[in-house]
């Protein structure tokens, strides 16, 4: 605050763009608490109580056509040429969430939008999910809790039956140094265990510095007693977990994907797991939701989720507070911290 005796001149007003939410309904109240939305009000010129379920409403297209900037999150109207033709002054998207291909097309590249994301953000607790995945894995925990549960009081030889398990120098397998996959090899680095990585972009100097032995998908999955999928959903990776990845994995190994459903040949990996030769912790499926009478649902080696992994809960404002940061950045024409670049995107979720 300036007082009549400060001779410094004034600071110039920041730049407010003008600012629309545009995300599916009822995410919004989840991503922004009050304390949010009052900073986005001082950010950017906006109504932090608007959002725009779907770009094409005529009741949005006031707002849309004056949007320097778009705040999106999950459920965001897909940006075609006909919406962006009614966003005249558009020069901006940011996401609170992680990937952007459901709703940036095209279109958005050669219009020269600014895209940010907070893929950074939402792989922190994936990663989190899939550390605690990998040390129950390797402490057996899940196989002896049925047991135990079994019991029912009964005495049990638990020195012989867990004779295989502890974390103590297990080879763990991480398919895809994504943000997520580098980000476990990270949370991985205090505990002794040796980490294996396959990813074809990786060079062996980048996987010395990550501090992980490169080595193909076959042979990791040979070696691996933990198996975790951080690989991109792409065509060239579907089903790269298939019948021969899954047929070489030791017995009692475990398979954790929290990527998507489709890179696992879900039918190859159902045989093993039916026989009780693996185990898996699946967040993921294809589909999405795995059908009435999946045997997902029932097998006693199958730790399933409903695709929690990602942002949950007070997890949410941490993707919101890296959309305002970015928000600030960009009104004070500073770039992007975590910028999209559609050469990146082609191999990358």
């Amino acid at each position: 605050m300036h007082h009549a005796t400060d001779n410094r001149p004034e600071a110039p007003s920041p730049h407010r763009p003008a600012t629309l939410l545009a995300m599916g309904p009822g995410i919004a109240e989840r991503l922004l608490s009050d304390d949010r939305r009052t900073r986005l009000a001082q950010l950017a010129r906006t109504d932090p109580h608007l959002v725009a379920h779907d770009l094409h409403a005529p009741e949005f297209a006031a707002a849309l056509a004056e949007a320097e900037v778009l705040l999106t999150c999950w459920g965001a109207t897909p940006l075609t040429p006909d919406i962006l033709a009614r966003a005249p002054k558009l020069r901006a998207v940011v996401h609170a969430a992680g990937s952007v291909k459901h709703h940036i097309t095209p279109a958005c590249w050669e219009r020269g939008l600014a895209v940010s994301s907070a893929a950074g953000a939402n792989a922190l607790p994936v990663a989190e999910y899939t550390l605690a995945a990998i040390l129950f894995a390797g402490k057996h925990v899940a196989r002896a809790a049925r047991t135990y549960r079994g019991l029912d009081g009964s005495d049990h030889d638990w020195r012989t039956d867990l004779h295989t398990s502890g974390n103590y120098r297990r080879t763990v397998g991480i398919v895809g140094a994504s943000r997520i996959g580098r980000r476990v090899i990270e949370l991985l680095a205090p505990f002794d265990v040796h980490t294996l990585l396959y990813d074809p972009y990786v060079t062996p100097a980048e996987a010395a510095r990550l501090g992980v032995e490169p080595t193909d998908l076959l042979t990791l999955c040979t070696r691996s007693t933990i198996v975790s999928v951080h690989a991109p959903q792409l065509p060239e990776t579907r089903h790269m977990i298939g019948a021969a990845q899954l047929a070489a994995m030791p017995d009692g190994a475990t398979l954790i994907n929290t990527s998507r459903g489709s890179l696992v040949d879900e039918s190859a990996l159902l045989g093993h797991l039916e026989s009780g030769r693996l185990d898996a912790v699946l967040d993921v499926t294809d589909p999405e939701v795995p059908p009435p009478g999946s045997a997902f649902y029932t097998l006693p080696n199958v730790l399933l989720t409903p695709h929690l992994a990602g942002s949950f809960g007070n997890e949410l404002h941490r993707m919101a507070d890296h959309a305002l940061a970015e928000l600030e950045r960009y009104a004070a024409g500073v770039p992007f911290a975590e910028a999209v670049r559609p050469d990146v995107l082609d191999h990358s979720a």
